[in-house]
């Protein structure tokens, strides 16, 4: 075939450019290159994988003529699989979860794919679990195959055997260090463990999100579900451990905030005009955190997994970055409240204490509100007015433990946020929010009381 021309849209997945970064890595000492993903035909890394695990199911057996390819994801692994199936003649199915955006939905629907959103606050055991619905669907749906990315080594080989001799030759073997972020594990271990082979000296860099188990396991080797809670970042961080992800290819997790992630995605658009979408921001962002660790002279080499247009509702919507929180607005923060000691430190109830108890503990400390834990993890609240109107309907109530009345849990704020940009998100059916403060693992209560005494 002459150059660059394919008998079909799989022919174009990989080769995709090295491109230096100018201006949003301008304090870091190093030289840094993004590889640009995007430019695979689903506009994202994910394509590699997808492809791979379908040929390698196809060399099982596993799959065939008319078989439907079920698939828990985030929205990219889905599009590339959808590609493939297009090309190969295979029906799709796919779960995700209700946190991911819009754009990511419609693009998997406009392909052909069935789409089943299930809710993200659950545990992956949860049988609404995205995890656990599409196993379901396996075994309801004759002649179907479940790629499981989590899992399923092609996942990693795909970027062994693609990415990795990619970044090696485009580098000329200088490269010095690699920075993913980590969800499934299969591109930053694939990639970085052909790249360790090539070159021991090479440092790999896992970018990780607060709420995800990722870090503290590779530092203790404990599994703490502590860790686990809700977070906005999409495509890095899990509550589980997938097979995929190696601990001893990677030799350090940084952790970066949902808001650190969200600007940073903004900024590589506005500042080296890559159209790039969250995980990319957050991989920036913790590349950031680490510059002390890269020197003059070294190669530094990131990843962007996937297209900005897969946010436009997002982080590149000023509208939605208000409403979380994450805009730089002028005045006090979250933190100013807590360095002037105006909130304290959380208190709360067990969802197994009598509601008489969490009566008396708001009437203790004068709260109108107070968070609902479960093993130390916050999974809901109650306020005063709640329980005294489900009293009023029924008196023995008050012996009953608190997860039979408890409302649903305050929202997380990051403690950078912007006093201005807390007010609308305290409400009649939300009185309070939680500030958290991530490095330091604290997390504060904030009513709307204490947002107006901060105004």
């Amino acid at each position: 075939m002459p150059h660059n021309v394919f008998d079909d849209i799989l022919g174009t997945i990989g080769n995709t450019p090295l491109v230096r970064l100018n201006r949003v890595t301008k304090d870091v000492k190093a030289n840094v290159f993004a590889k640009v993903e995007t430019f695979n035909p689903g506009h994202s890394i994910k394509d590699r994988m997808a492809l791979r695990m379908i040929e390698d199911a196809e060399r099982k057996g596993l799959i065939g003529p008319g078989s439907t390819i079920i698939e828990g994801t985030s929205g990219n692994t889905g599009m590339g699989l959808a590609i493939a199936a297009i090309v190969k003649g295979y029906k799709c199915i796919f779960t995700t979860t209700d946190k991911q955006s819009r754009e990511k939905v419609d693009a998997l629907r406009a392909f052909g794919a069935e789409v089943v959103v299930c809710p993200t606050d659950v545990d992956p055991e949860d049988p609404r679990s995205y995890y656990s619905v599409s196993s379901r669907l396996v075994s309801e749906t004759p002649n179907s195959w479940k790629a499981n990315q989590y899992d399923n080594p092609s996942n990693a080989q795909a970027h062994y055997e693609s990415t990795g001799p990619e970044i090696w030759a485009q580098t000329e073997g200088k490269v010095d260090h690699l920075v993913v972020g980590v969800g499934t594990g299969g591109t930053l271990c694939g990639t970085g463990r052909y790249l360790k082979e090539k070159k021991p000296s090479v440092k790999v860099w896992g970018i990780d999100t607060y709420g995800s188990v990722f870090k503290k396991y590779k530092e203790t080797g404990i599994f703490d579900k502590q860790e686990i809670y809700p977070y906005v970042t999409e495509g890095i961080g899990e509550d589980f451990l997938p097979q995929n992800v190696d601990f001893s290819v990677i030799d350090h997790f940084e952790k970066v905030t949902d808001r650190d992630a969200a600007l940073a995605t903004r900024e590589i658009v506005r500042q080296e005009g890559i159209w790039a979408g969250n995980s990319a921001g957050s991989a920036v962002a913790g590349l950031l955190q680490l510059k002390e660790h890269f020197k003059e002279g070294e190669t530094v080499v990131v990843i962007f997994h996937d297209h900005g247009t897969r946010y436009v509702g997002k982080m590149f919507n000023p509208e939605w970055m208000r409403m979380m929180g994450y805009e730089n607005v002028e005045g006090p923060t979250a933190r100013d409240l807590v360095t002037n000691k105006r909130v304290t430190d959380l208190i709360a109830i067990e969802d197994t204490d009598t509601v008489e108890l969490a009566i008396k503990r708001m009437g203790a400390h004068d709260f109108s509100q107070i968070p609902v834990v479960s093993d130390q993890r916050i999974v809901g609240s109650l306020s005063e007015s709640h329980v005294y109107a489900r009293m009023i309907e029924d008196p023995s109530i008050r012996s009953q433990p608190v997860r039979s009345i408890m409302q649903k849990a305050f929202r997380y704020v990051d403690i950078e946020t912007p006093v201005r940009l807390l007010g609308p998100m305290i409400t009649a059916q939300s009185p309070a929010v939680l500030v958290r403060d991530f490095p330091a693992d604290k997390t504060y209560i904030l009513t709307g009381y204490d947002v107006l005494a901060a105004l």
